[in-house]
């Protein structure tokens, strides 16, 4: 998203509070951190993977290796947040994805996957 260091923190705090209402790893590996905030002016999705795992209190206890990070303005026009939300909720729920998410190499595989699973 290129956020400048403070719209950075404003960020980071945002999503900090959004977990303390509830972990938002979804289990299996993966988690969806995601929140509605000033820092972006549309609707923003990022993925980004960890090798050895984060502990992120995931519903299973698991450590999480898979983020899909989804953040949109309070006001969105396009009305997208809830709908990429519940796609990416959906993809994680499919058994083959924490596997073929960690066998990726290269970002178009990852366009790849997206398109097949039709997020």
């Amino acid at each position: 998203m290129g956020l400048e260091p403070r719209g950075a923190e404003t960020l980071l705090r945002v999503l900090q509070r959004r977990e303390s209402l509830g972990s938002t790893g979804v289990g299996r590996g993966l988690a969806i951190p995601h929140s509605r905030s000033l820092v972006s002016n549309r609707l923003r999705l990022a993925y980004g993977r960890h090798s050895t795992g984060i502990e992120f209190q995931a519903i299973d206890g698991k450590p999480v290796h898979h983020f899909f990070l989804i953040v949109a303005p309070p006001l969105e026009i396009s009305n997208q947040y809830l709908p990429v939300l519940g796609r990416i909720a959906q993809l994680a729920k499919e058994q083959d994805v924490p596997a073929r998410l960690a066998a990726l190499t290269s970002p178009e595989e990852f366009f790849r996957l997206l398109e097949e699973k039709r997020v």
